[in-house]
């Protein structure tokens, strides 16, 4: 029986990387990493908009005559309940590994290929069910902070020796099985969509994801819906639109966040943390809607 692989080299953290990092928290404050979602809210043009629709109401209960529990109910007891309707990519989301695909196999990372493995309902292999806790160090390195820069300028490439420098000019050093997360000032001006678009898809290139390969992390994020940069620089032969999402989600596992809130975090200069993400496992789904979180 093939084995495939389900989960990136996150699975094999350390039980000792995971002590130190849950030591790193000293005063317990705690950032959250998601904006909010909402209908209308700005997405990737490739994600259906997200809505939320009324599912029970109390005028409506009580005109339907459809209450759940049997009277009497003299005290009028009510309850809402909603539809929410989105891409498991709304917002603040981790790609799962099924999530990007490449070759005229479509394969992903683990050995996963639309011919075996997609079903009517998703994926059977690296789907979002098999998505694992994250809980370990995390890095914030900032460009536009080390630039001078309030955000990057759309379209703009972050490349390896800058994101060296970077973390060399914050006192941080980036190790092996660290979340390392790189904001571009994208989600300084959310949800404007107007101001957003002068900043939209800047991001890391390909040798900022060799880079981060060579220092062993299990994850990455940024603030953008792109991850990489887009229009990539660097496509290489045969031509690849997506090359940071190549070499690091499909060859390496290592997962992918993006629309990450960095605004706060930024803002108060803290650059190493406690990184904790809970992704909701779905099956056949090909990401999670998260809200990470960032203790110190």
């Amino acid at each position: 029986m093939t084995q495939y692989q389900h989960i990136g080299p996150v699975r094999d953290i350390p039980a000792s990387v995971i002590v130190d990092a849950a030591r790193m928290v000293k005063t317990g404050r705690h950032y959250s990493l998601a904006a909010a979602r909402f209908p209308g809210m700005p997405l990737f043009p490739g994600h259906p908009p997200f809505q939320v629709l009324n599912y029970r109401t109390p005028p409506g209960i009580k005109a339907e005559k459809a209450q759940p529990w049997g009277p009497p109910n003299d005290a009028g007891l009510g309850y809402m309940a909603e539809y929410v309707m989105a891409t498991s990519h709304s917002g603040t989301h981790v790609d799962a590994l099924g999530h990007m695909t490449v070759g005229d196999d479509n394969h992903w990372y683990g050995g996963g290929n639309t011919r075996e493995h997609l079903t009517d309902h998703g994926p059977s292999v690296g789907d979002a069910e098999k998505l694992p806790p994250f809980f370990t160090r995390g890095v914030l390195l900032d460009p536009p902070a080390y630039r001078g820069i309030d955000a990057l300028p759309a379209g703009e490439p972050v490349g390896a020796k800058e994101l060296q420098a970077i973390a060399k000019a914050q006192g941080v050093e980036v190790r092996q099985w660290d979340v390392v997360l790189i904001r571009t000032g994208y989600l300084k001006y959310w949800p404007d969509a107007t101001e957003m678009a002068k900043h939209k898809t800047a991001g890391p290139d390909l040798s900022a994801a060799e880079w981060l390969l060579e220092k062993g992390v299990v994850a990455s994020g940024t603030d953008t819906e792109t991850y990489e940069v887009q229009p990539a620089p660097d496509r290489g032969t045969p031509a690849n639109p997506q090359p940071v999402h190549t070499k690091l989600l499909i060859e390496n596992g290592i997962y992918l966040l993006e629309s990450v809130y960095l605004e706060e975090i930024a803002r108060d200069q803290v650059y190493e943390f406690l990184f904790v993400m809970l992704p909701v496992k779905i099956r056949g789904a090909t990401g999670s809607m998260v809200d990470p979180l960032a203790l110190i």
